[in-house]
């Protein structure tokens, strides 16, 4: 530690909101802005929209459109074993990094391995798969083809389709007429990935090299950081982070919170702690909330259970001055966008989130202001709201 320079946890916290783009909106193309943070978690098909709407001066929805429908941003399962949105040049090396974490969690789980296949047959299927997905196909059509190709029941193919479709490298086929680019559950259409972005996952120099890579994309979009933020931001094991630093490769340590030793890019993005950061109206599963193993960077421990539910849905958040402040829905009665805070806010914080939630808001009721209304529950459920506030066409109202 000695000869390190100290870093605080709120200078921590402007850094992760400078590379997040959460500062200050950038004219970025979504591409850019795609590959400014890194990687977007998807597997809400609004959320995708709602983060770079917080992040690009400007943003059009279409121009995303264009860019899934394009292949140039891709929906797959990826770090966490769950859907993110990345570049089309990050996929094949960020697949290849979470390939061990992946195949233990998918082939040797017992939904797959009850239907009598095995590792094995999985990858001997694997080609005849990406063949078979050169085009979009549906999820049922690809569990009867597995039903076909191997004589198991359709039961035991339906369930290891699953399975085998999340460790496969296949990318979630965009539909035209779908109002965020994706159909949810049944009707989800599948695609091999390019030939030319396909990982090579049984490759242990390819792995290896992914993470690398993956470790390298990560710290210049949310470092500087530790061994543990990396591993719970790709759900890696602790050595394999270690073993890929190496000796640091060129990268700066410095001290953080409590000792702990924190990596960083060269010159990577650091701002000063004091800078200011405005109010944003926060998508589910924004990244920013996951991607580090002490989420403290921006989110209060007191807060968490409240807004990272038992089932691991993370609700839409407030951020106020860099840090988690409530939680925000579409009204049920369509009144306008509901804000509770988790703290009492001034007045001139409750007129900055009003500017933000028209604007979210307005997105919303473009494609579908219900993208969210399935995880309304949650309002009921013991959120330690002090103050509502429904902002909409007409004067805001406190609830």
């Amino acid at each position: 530690m000695r000869g390190m320079t100290a870093i605080s946890e709120r200078a921590l916290n402007r850094s992760t909101l400078a590379r997040q783009l959460l500062l200050e909106r950038r004219p970025l193309g979504v591409e850019d802005a795609v590959r400014r943070v890194v990687a977007l978690q998807a597997q809400q098909p609004a959320s995708p929209y709602v983060a770079l709407w917080n992040r690009v001066a400007g943003f059009r929805a279409a121009e995303l459109d264009a860019a899934l429908a394009g292949a140039r941003v891709v929906r797959s399962t990826l770090m966490r074993i769950t859907l993110h949105a990345v570049h089309v040049e990050d996929y094949a090396a960020f697949r290849a990094a979470v390939e061990p974490t992946v195949r233990g969690a998918r082939l040797r789980d017992r939904r797959f391995t009850a239907s009598g296949l095995t590792e094995g047959d999985a990858d001997a299927l694997l080609p005849e798969l990406l063949e078979r997905a050169g085009e979009p196909s549906g999820a049922p059509e690809l569990a009867e083809w597995l039903r076909g190709r191997t004589g198991i029941e359709a039961d035991c193919a339906k369930t290891a389709w699953r399975m085998l479709r999340q460790y496969a490298p296949l990318w979630h086929a965009p539909a035209a007429d779908a109002p965020w680019s994706y159909v949810a559950g049944s009707g989800q259409r599948y695609v091999a990935a390019g030939r030319a972005h396909r990982p090579r996952l049984r490759d242990p120099e390819a792995v290896a090299a992914g993470l690398r890579v993956l470790i390298r994309r990560y710290l210049e979009g949310f470092g500087p950081a530790s061994v543990a933020d990396m591993a719970q931001f790709a759900l890696v094991q602790k050595g394999r982070v270690r073993a890929a630093l190496g000796d640091g490769d060129g990268l700066e340590e410095f001290a953080g919170p409590g000792g702990t030793v924190l990596y960083d890019v060269p010159g990577g993005v650091r701002v000063a702690e004091e800078a200011p950061a405005p109010p944003r109206l926060m998508a589910m599963w924004d990244s920013v909330l996951l991607a580090y193993a002490d989420r403290g960077r921006v989110l209060d421990p007191a807060y968490r259970k409240h807004v990272t539910r038992v089932n691991g849905d993370v609700l839409p958040t407030v951020l106020v001055d860099g840090y988690v402040a409530g939680v925000w829905r579409m009204a049920p009665d369509g009144s306008g966008v509901e804000v509770g805070a988790f703290r009492p806010l001034p007045g001139e914080v409750w007129a900055a989130l009003e500017q933000e939630a028209l604007g979210v808001r307005q997105l919303l009721a473009e494609r579908d202001a219900a993208a969210y209304r399935r995880y309304d529950h949650w309002w009921a459920k013991g959120l330690p709201v002090v103050g509502t506030r429904v902002f909409g066409p007409g004067p805001s109202k406190a609830r």
